[in-house]
């Protein structure tokens, strides 16, 4: 029998959701920083990237999302009718359909791995190649652990267990850390990418094991009476994982896309772009993701409800998810467009250049520009989810992949020589084509939930947007005028970018890490002062109680 729990507030849910990412996106980041100073962004490199991001796909595709979109809002009603015995043999049915299905996959993935790297890297030959696929076959099986693991963050998100599944992928990146750190600067580069991908299948099993005894808590043990592949309420939930599963599936396809289209465009432009990607996913985990898995249960059960009363409650939550993203997603954008070169130089060591960093800060300005729509995009999923609609996000995905591939491939391979850029800066070109879809997507999906719950009236309404926008690019603006000062006083010249063909003049760089960190704070706090004097309400609350923990008088 499950354990019966209340949860707290959607609010603390996201909070503890948004802790858990972040705990993970800064071990990620760690991961990356050593990936980049001991792989470098040449051929090796990318061949890593590419590793990863083809059997990823198959996490991606039966994953956090699908799960999340099929299986909770099912999972949630039976809980919230206390049928805790109907909902634990869901979780188990569902557990073993997914083994079953992950095994077959996992299997031909490792069987047909030459054939997806031709699909998915056609750019690459020679060694570069043989080595992808030789990658790609020993991470396959991790993808397939982190499918289970991912079913693990659907039983805890449904209890309000937000925390521990959004922070277990720690103990994944701790595994690839030590890896790294185990072959060091000594080990040939071919074998050290080699070991670092066992790590890399070592991590996706701790992440798995680390959640299971928490599971054990709400569904009590294994059981074969409850692990049967049948019932009305798994029915209903593999009905609505077909939508569900495509509409993921055409967004990795899309990713695959890219991915494809960087290859083509040089090595240095997937490996870079993998790097950006720690960056410009950041905000959007934190606080689009956050929001959205800390709302997606409430407003399960909520959409389970009849009449006008549930239909406003429904958009008075996603009013405050809305107004909650703001705040923070707006800054964080402006941050990666004026700060995005002072940022990406966090991976500037070993065989990461300051042309690299730059490199990196150009992606991360093009993909800033669709952030706020991402994120809201995000949510207004999550509000078809909990209506047990799939298929309309299905539909929209389907035209965003559309839009994105024919865009996409214009801008990969020919933009940047009508500008007469050098061609890696197509991978540029690639990032805004996402930022330019990614507000299609955000209006279709809006217009289309509010022909069905009625107008959104969201609490960020445009005066209010724009208040923290203005004071985002002031303390951005200002922000930039100090470092660029502290840079003539205290940094060291980087010499003359050549991704436009020399005429883009580097300005001088602040040596040391921790002016990274100074500089943000200082950005932080900037932008928390100019909102609250444009009359933002959160802010005001912020320093209110930021000044009675102060021991001023």
């Amino acid at each position: 029998m499950s354990t019966k729990h209340k949860g707290p507030t959607q609010h603390k849910g996201a909070v503890a959701v948004g802790a858990g990412i972040l705990l993970s996106r800064l071990s990620g980041l760690l991961r990356q920083k050593l990936l980049a100073h001991f792989l470098g962004v040449g051929p090796v490199a990318a061949a890593f990237a590419a590793a990863m991001r083809i059997p990823n796909f198959l996490q991606n595709l039966f994953g956090e999302g699908a799960l999340s979109a099929a299986f909770i809002p099912i999972y949630a009603r039976l809980r919230a009718r206390k049928q805790d015995e109907e909902a634990d043999k869901l979780a188990f049915g569902l557990f073993s359909i997914l083994l079953l299905l992950i095994s077959v996959l996992v299997v031909l993935g490792i069987e047909f791995a030459e054939v997806l790297v031709s699909l998915f890297a056609p750019g690459f030959v020679g060694e570069q190649r043989v080595l992808t696929v030789e990658l790609t076959r020993i991470l396959f099986p991790s993808t397939g652990i982190l499918v289970l693991s991912a079913w693990c963050l659907g039983i805890l998100n449904s209890h309000r267990q937000f925390f521990l599944s959004y922070a277990a992928p720690v103990v994944w990146n701790g595994c690839i850390i030590a890896a790294l750190l185990l072959g060091g600067e000594g080990m040939e580069l071919v074998i050290l990418v080699r070991w670092t991908c066992w790590g890399v299948l070592a991590g996706s099993l701790a992440q798995f094991l680390i959640q299971w005894p928490f599971i054990w808590r709400w569904i009590g043990r294994p059981k074969l009476e409850k692990m049967r592949m049948k019932g009305e309420p798994l029915k209903e939930v593999l009905k609505n994982a077909g939508p569900a599963v495509a509409s993921r599936g055409v967004v990795q396809i899309n990713a695959l896309i890219d991915s494809a289209l960087s290859s083509l465009v040089g090595e240095r432009a997937v490996a870079a772009l993998a790097n950006a990607h720690i960056f410009s996913l950041l905000p959007l985990s934190l606080f689009g993701v956050a929001v959205s898995a800390a709302e997606l249960p409430a407003l399960s059960e909520e959409a389970d409800q009849l009449g006008e009363q549930a239909q406003t409650a429904l958009k008075q939550r996603l009013a405050g998810g809305v107004e909650r993203m703001a705040f923070f997603v707006i800054p964080s954008a402006v941050a990666l467009f004026f700060l995005g070169d002072f940022i990406a130089s966090v991976f500037e060591s070993g065989r990461v250049s300051a042309a690299d960093t730059r490199y990196i800060w150009y992606m991360l300005a093009a993909s800033s520009l669709g952030l706020w729509a991402q994120t809201r995009a995000r949510l207004y999923s999550s509000a078809f989810f909990a209506l047990k609609d799939t298929r309309t996000p299905f539909k929209i995905s389907m035209l965003r992949l559309a839009v994105s591939a024919l865009v996409g491939f214009f801008a990969a391979l020919y933009v940047a020589g009508w500008l007469g850029w050098p061609p890696h800066m197509g991978a540029v070109g690639l990032c805004l084509t996402s930022s330019l879809v990614a507000w299609l997507e955000y209006m279709v999906l809006r217009r289309s939930l509010a022909l069905r719950i009625g107008n959104i009236c969201t609490g960020a309404k445009f005066p209010g947007q724009l208040k923290l926008w203005c004071a985002a690019v002031c303390a951005a603006l200002l922000t930039l005028a100090i470092k660029y000062g502290l840079s003539l006083k205290f940094g060291v010249a980087v010499g003359v970018a050549e991704e436009f063909g020399g005429w883009w003049l580097a300005p001088p760089q602040l040596p040391h890490a921790w002016w990274l960190s100074l500089l943000l704070l200082l950005y932080g706090g900037i932008y928390f002062l100019m909102a609250a004097l444009l009359g933002d309400l959160r802010a005001r609350v912020w320093l209110a109680r930021l000044g009675k923990r102060l021991p001023l008088r």
